[in-house]
């Protein structure tokens, strides 16, 4: 929780940069008002390991124009929603043309 704190102080904005924060059985709600996009855990499961790397690829491989769909993204990670928990994110993804061949 610190360090989500300390970090907001650099960078306030939730769409500048998405954190995601906690580990198995953190207090979930304290990570999330220190600024956190994303959280483990609601209910106090142990997550699966992968489970934020799945949040985190999501949110990159998603346009700027868009905003990650919370409920679909955390549906399909291994723990559900027992297990993360989170904000509404802008994507990170900007497509870049044409494409150099090189």
């Amino acid at each position: 929780m610190a360090a989500t704190l300390k970090v907001r102080q650099y960078e306030p904005a939730k769409d500048g940069l998405v954190i995601f924060a906690g580990a198995c059985q953190s207090h979930y709600e304290a990570i999330l008002a220190a600024g956190a996009n994303f959280a483990s855990s609601p209910q106090r499961v142990l997550i699966h390991a992968l489970d934020p790397v799945f949040i985190m690829e999501n949110v990159a491989y998603t346009s700027i124009n868009s905003s990650v769909n919370v409920y679909e993204v955390i549906r399909h990670t291994i723990t559900g929603l027992d297990g993360i928990g989170g904000v509404e994110s802008r994507g990170k993804f900007r497509l870049g043309l044409p494409k150099s061949p090189y």
